[in-house]
């Protein structure tokens, strides 16, 4: 599949983000182990996602669908998982295998796990190395998948993460459940925090400290009725459009604004775009509400560096798109994260935007883009990567002429319905076989 994309006039309206990822993958994973049915509204039915559910389903846990984004799960408690008679399939879905490794650390059977070679490029150790400090049997290949897992008798540990990762931290959590003794662990930088949100709305004992985090083990964990809000890393795709498209004008409802999450909308807001953030209240921890977003009239450019970082990783490519029509140059450093995602995002963004007329320079731990600078239409590829295929879709709504995203299809891995929201807010995106 492949978007054909041409300029742009006006993107008015009010869209609705699909269920937010991060909550997705977490919300099925723990109402696994609660005890008792869950349900869950809003369950994001993307490639990704659907993989956690495959998953679940192979260790033993019954899950209703009633609707495609509408889960009934029978949570078989925290030490209820059986094995599975093959292989866990998790697809391209990094979060999929780091959480299971760290669900699985708990239990004594043998699991392996396995992705797509897309996934099978990402590193694994970074999981795998502290679960053998717990206690677990971790055998990765060349530190990445297919990952070989016995877990059993885990010890609690104090641990420095070497990298902000929600991930690697939401894996070392769950296995903390499982633990004797408390876990603690400490973060170089804030990561996103769904894990210990939601673990706490189940009833699990977490102690927040800073950039410290300590889990104590756990007997159960209470079943969830839970409406999971729209993604703000889906959001960013079309609010960017609308800052870049003269006489633009959009709202964003019912949308995750989990403080962790922020960091495009601040980063944004810094440069001078003008968003409006509207809380509205919780719901089971974390904060929601409403995005109002316009077009900018100048943008400035600016610094994105340390802690800034893990609060938009999800959204550098299309941040980077932003960039290009900023005064000035914009830099992005302490960003290395960003070569082991999907793809090596560094690389593909400064190869793709080039292509587009961008001015575009790739370091080891981030970029700079000097702007702004007028794109034009050509033919770009996604690389395999959802996020970097929705940039470069964005990107050409305001290039002039024709523009080809190649191998778009990817695009599903998080934001199924892409191209028909932006159609609804007036992009001129289609989609072609």
């Amino acid at each position: 599949m492949r978007l054909r994309v041409r300029p742009s006039a006006r993107l008015y309206g009010v869209i609705q983000a699909p269920g937010d990822k991060s909550l997705s993958h977490r919300a099925l994973l723990f109402a696994a182990l609660a005890e008792g049915t869950s349900t869950l509204q809003g369950w994001l039915p993307a490639a990704d996602c659907e993989a956690t559910l495959r998953c679940v389903r192979a260790l033993g846990v019954e899950v209703e669908r009633p609707a495609a984004d509408r889960l009934i799960v029978c949570g078989r408690g925290l030490r209820g998982l059986q094995p599975a008679s093959a292989p866990l399939d998790c697809g391209g879905s990094g979060t999929t295998m780091r959480l299971l490794m760290g669900i699985l650390a708990g239990f004594p059977f043998p699991s392996t796990l396995v992705g797509n070679a897309q996934l099978s490029r990402r590193p694994m150790e970074r999981v795998a190395e502290p679960l053998r400090r717990m206690g677990a049997e971790v055998r990765t290949t060349e530190g990445h998948a297919p990952v070989y897992l016995r877990g059993g008798t885990l010890r609690g540990i104090r641990y420095e993460m070497p990298v902000a990762s929600a991930q690697v931290k939401s894996a070392l959590l769950l296995a903390g459940l499982y633990a004797q003794g408390p876990t603690t662990l400490v973060e170089p930088a804030p990561s996103r925090d769904h894990t210990e949100r939601l673990l706490r709305a189940m009833g699990a004992a977490l102690e927040p400290d800073g950039r410290t985090i300590t889990v104590y083990p756990a007997e159960r964990l209470s079943p969830l009725d839970c409406a999971i809000p729209g993604d703000p890393s889906s959001a960013a795709f079309p609010l960017v459009a609308a800052l870049l498209i003269p006489g633009s004008e959009i709202e964003v409802t019912d949308l995750l604004l989990n403080p962790t999450r922020l960091g495009l909308i601040e980063a944004l807001q810094a440069m001078g775009a003008p968003i409006r953030v509207i809380p509205e209240g919780e719901r089971h921890g974390e904060p929601v509400g409403r995005l109002l977003g316009a077009s900018a009239v100048r943008l400035q450019a600016i610094e994105i560096a340390g802690p800034w970082v893990p609060r938009m990783i999800d959204e550098f490519p299309i941040f980077a798109v932003a960039a290009t029509q900023a005064e000035g140059t914009t830099r992005v450093r302490d960003a290395a994260e960003l070569r082991v995602k999907e793809s090596d995002r560094i690389a593909a963004l400064a190869a793709e935007l080039r292509r587009m007329g961008a001015r575009i320079e790739e370091h080891p731990d981030g970029f700079a883009i000097e702007g702004p600078t007028p794109l034009r239409g050509a033919v770009v590829h996604s690389h395999g990567d959802h996020r970097l295929a929705m940039a470069l879709a964005v990107a050409g709504l305001i290039a002039q002429g024709e523009t080809i995203v190649e191998d778009a299809e990817c695009i599903g891995d998080s934001f199924p319905g892409f191209v028909e929201r932006m159609q609804a807010l007036g992009a001129e995106i289609e989609v072609e076989p």
